[in-house]
């Protein structure tokens, strides 16, 4: 996932600058920290075309800055080397020729030490850059859209570091276990009712978000219900020992033959090792919790599921509803900087309430990624990062265990190919009222 998103405009601020450049600097510390545990090789390392290596999205996150905001806007900047325009572009058609993305691992030069040279030089530039664009909220724009673009980057870190390992037979932790947690048993599955009717979808606010959640705009409902909770790994260990992925009448027609040409069995990462399953974590091979979301399956692996459990998938618009009607973030969410890196059980709470509806695992909808009515992508480069994207992918909702707090929010859209399982992705279902 090279996710392609762009920004609404933010509302000017006397004190921009100060605190810009406090959000950038934080922004921009947190992805080294994330490579700090990793070897040099393990910064070289491309475990498949899906994945980039950490090498990779240190100077790429580098190179937006330096491509849209340094060499427009600060005269007197010099390129740190002129040939990292071509190796650290993505997708950017506007921008230039780039570097194959299945060969992102073959380069071996520049090397790790070069890479964070070129962080810290463009970010002494940022640093005399921002003070001086309090007022061009353009600007400011662009500077949060880059720190923003930046954090999709630090959760692919995590998850493009975890297939890496997972492909080791050592099967080695990217770091140790985090303090041991309350052992908990999910809370029981229950459903919320929702009346349906004509409702309020996408970004309202003031403060930053990508295009793609705008503009506002009025979906009908009909009634609904939406799982409490996500889908835990006992249940879906259910679903496996039905013969699950041996019913072909369980499947969509590109799910069937997708388990049959790749061979799934199970979610990614799972092994059934001595009649135990165990899973591969970020902390290297673990008993599976049964209690805790499942996570790694497909949009096909949930959509039969969900039909296995005489249920659906949610669509967007209904749990974005759901989401925005019990309040913001909860500030025990398993986001990244719990340091858990795993999805794990939440307390039962008050019972009236959805649980885990951010953190842990981002869950998969039946909407298929596309433009809300009235969207229209930026004009220029930047305009390529989003728009050219809606087709033939799903839409996610809610963040994971590697996603950033002050990154997520309810409107926040990910999405990715159906057949995407890489990702710390999960299930929660819905059914008509």
């Amino acid at each position: 996932m090279d996710t392609p998103h762009t920004s609404t405009r933010p509302a000017k601020r006397a004190d921009a600058a100060p605190s810009l450049l406090t959000h950038y600097e934080t922004v921009r510390a947190a992805s080294l920290a994330l490579a700090a545990p990793l070897s040099a090789e393990d910064c070289q390392a491309q475990s498949m075309p899906d994945a980039s290596p950490v090498k990779w999205h240190l100077a790429h996150t580098t190179w937006f800055f330096e491509t849209f905001l340094l060499q427009p806007n600060l005269p007197d900047y010099a390129l740190f080397h002129p040939r990292y325009g071509f190796l650290f572009n993505s997708y950017y058609n506007a921008i230039g020729e780039r570097h194959p993305r299945p060969q992102r691992g073959l380069l071996t030069r520049p090397p790790l030490q070069d890479i964070v040279a070129y962080r810290a030089h463009v970010d002494a530039a940022m640093a005399r850059l921002i003070p001086g664009i309090a007022d061009d909220a353009d600007m400011t724009e662009l500077v949060q859209l880059g720190l923003h673009h930046e954090q999709q980057h630090q959760e692919l870190i995590l998850t493009d570091v975890k297939h890496l390992l997972s492909c080791n037979a050592l099967r080695p932790a990217y770091a140790s276990a985090p303090r041991p947690h309350a052992v908990l048993a999910a809370a029981p599955q229950a459903w919320l009712d929702h009346p349906g009717g004509i409702v309020q979808m996408g970004y309202e606010g003031k403060d930053f978000c990508f295009d793609n959640e705008t503009p506002v705009h009025q979906v009908l409902l009909r009634p609904f219900q939406l799982a409490r909770r996500p889908v835990t790994q006992g249940e879906y260990l259910a679903f496996i020992d039905d013969g699950g992925y041996r019913r072909p009448e369980l499947w969509l027609s590109l799910g069937w033959d997708a388990v049959r040409t790749q061979g799934w069995e199970a979610p990614l990462y799972l092994e059934n090792l001595d009649g135990q399953w165990q899973a591969f974590t970020l902390h290297g091979m673990e008993a599976l919790d049964p209690n805790a979301p499942v996570t790694h399956i497909s949009y096909f692996e949930a959509d039969a599921y969900a039909r296995w459990a005489g249920a659906r998938l949610p669509r967007e618009a209904e749990w974005e509803q759901v989401a925005l009607g019990h309040g913001g973030l909860d500030p025990h969410a398993n986001l990244v900087e719990s340091g858990s890196l795993h999805p794990r059980t939440a307390a039962d709470g008050d019972g009236h309430a959805p649980l885990q509806m951010y953190g842990d695992v981002w869950e998969w909808t039946a909407s298929p990624y596309e433009p809300y009515p009235g969207f229209a992508p930026a004009a220029g480069a930047v305009g390529e990062y989003n728009g050219k994207f809606m087709c033939n992918q799903y839409v996610l909702r809610g963040g994971s265990c590697a996603t950033p707090r002050s990154h997520i929010r309810a409107t926040y859209r990910n999405f990715f190919p159906p057949d995407a399982r890489w990702q710390f992705s999960g299930v929660r279902l819905a059914r008509d009222a």
